[in-house]
């Protein structure tokens, strides 16, 4: 999973799955779901993160994985 944020255009892309997105639904006011060929959730787009969710803190809690910061 990668969270990825694009300051210029106030976007938080939350990438679940390597697999390519060919549908994506509105759930609500600038979040958008992207499905892959299957059907299986893919990704997550969320316009105007910035007002939507904390961007300036991410806590991750019992994840059996690594966690790896890339300079951006």
């Amino acid at each position: 999973m990668k969270l990825n944020y694009y300051p210029e255009t106030d976007s938080l892309y939350i990438d679940l799955s390597e697999q390519i997105s060919v549908e994506s639904r509105e759930v609500s006011d600038g979040v958008l779901l992207d499905y892959d060929a299957d059907g299986n959730l893919v990704g997550i787009d969320i316009d105007n993160a910035s007002a939507k969710v904390d961007i300036q803190k991410l806590t991750v809690s019992k994840l059996p994985a690594s966690v790896e910061t890339l300079a951006g």
